[in-house]
């Protein structure tokens, strides 16, 4: 590649959001050159390996068939039929299962390890001749005109595009670099991420426990010799949740047993503990000329519902949508992608940081109001329809 290159498309950052991104869009024809700072790490043992699994929505599923990615991920994904909410604050527990069969003939999702979900990204992408990658390096300065925008890379190369794509997290420096702010809530939380086998099988049934500190997430894997297996995510305040991360894996796992309410029996820790504090963040604009946020460049939420991953993958299909009916990076296309998704992207937001405030206060009254809504949304059959929708993307 020369020093000085153009085209169409500059997608900054390689996380699964981006390179979902230069996949999709590459294999719409679009010229791609895809730069972050360090290569993906795909081996679940190396040093800084992703140990999360992510539930791959139905949108998100549509998003990976098209890019040519699905076939590469569906040997080894999961399959999640039911969602099962659970409200152990008070006994006895209250617990409602949503199903996906309600509304559809598929199930919601589709759990994957991060690790082979970029691993499979990272091959469509080698496989794609007009997708350029350069790891190694970061978008260092932005200059825009009308027609296009150039970027200088820390390598020294400078980058015309037609189109910038900040995917760079929620630290963005191109969002930095544009001017654009944003509104952040720090939730005091902490997620810890490990596998588990256990005792029950899941029978594809993801289950939410909530109780005080946050949920406590079990989503399921694929068997492996060892029994039955799922991820778990567990939010709960960053004090304990630093605590927890000295313990032994014996007296952890106790305290693990103790907030899963039991929901599959006897748990055995399957891998290392992983932890990361939960923020949310949103910007606020979307786009600047020649320019559009995307992921969590554009916004971060609590991982409840499935929607962190599933809600940048609705940006990438937003993305090659319109660049599909018209320049990519033209006014036009950016005023209906802002348009577009920041709306739909507040209003999951709102959602989810109200359900997790009700698990924060740790007030009866508050989480009896919670408990009254969860059997409302599911025993009114119009509503569950409604929320199952919502959640999948409708």
């Amino acid at each position: 590649m020369k020093a000085d290159t153009e085209t169409d498309i500059l997608i900054a950052g390689a996380g699964p959001a981006g390179l979902a991104a230069a996949a999709a869009l590459g294999t719409e024809g679009h010229r791609v050159l895809l730069v972050d700072p360090a290569a993906p790490v795909v081996d679940a043992n190396a040093p800084g390996a992703d140990l999360r699994t992510t539930a791959l929505l139905q949108p998100a599923r549509d998003l990976l068939d098209r890019a040519g990615v699905w076939d590469g991920l569906a040997p080894g994904a999961t399959a999640l039929w039911t969602m099962r909410i659970v409200d152990a604050a008070a006994a006895p527990p209250v617990a409602r299962d949503f199903e996906a069969r309600d509304i559809s003939d598929a199930p919601f999702g589709w759990n994957v390890r991060n690790a082979v979900l970029r691993r499979a990204l990272l091959d469509r992408i080698g496989a794609l001749p007009n997708v350029q990658t350069r790891f190694g390096t970061s978008a260092t300065a932005l200059f825009v005109r009308d027609a296009a925008a150039r970027v200088t890379l820390a390598d020294g190369m400078r980058v015309t595009a037609r189109l910038v794509l900040a995917c760079d997290g929620r630290e963005s420096p191109l969002r930095e670099m544009a001017g654009i702010r944003t509104r952040r809530a720090d939730y005091g939380q902490t997620a810890i991420t490990f596998a588990v086998t256990h005792e029950a099988p899941h029978r594809d049934v993801s289950t939410e426990v909530h109780a005080s500190g946050g949920p406590f997430t079990l989503v399921p894997l694929a068997s492996g010799d060892d029994g039955h297996r799922s991820a778990i995510v567990w939010m709960d305040d960053a004090r304990a949740q630093t605590r927890r991360m000295t313990l032994s894996d014996a007296a952890f796992l106790a305290e693990a047993q103790a907030r899963s309410a039991d929901a599959m029996g006897a748990l055995a820790l399957a891998s290392p503990r992983a932890a990361w504090p939960i923020v949310s963040v949103l910007a606020e604009r979307w786009t600047a000329r020649r320019l559009a946020l995307a992921a969590e460049a554009a916004h971060a939420m609590p991982p409840i519902g499935a929607q962190g991953l599933n809600t940048s993958l609705k940006d990438v299909a937003a993305i090659r949508d319109l660049a599909a009916t018209g320049e990519p990076g033209a006014p036009d296309m950016l005023a209906r992608y802002e348009r577009d998704r920041r709306a739909d992207v507040a209003l999951r937001m709102a959602g989810i940081d109200l359900l997790n405030r009700t698990s924060l206060a740790g007030l009866a009254p508050v989480q009896a109001l919670r408990r009254a809504g969860i059997v409302a949304l599911h025993d009114l059959p119009p509503l569950r329809r409604a929320i199952m929708r919502l959640g999948l993307g409708a």
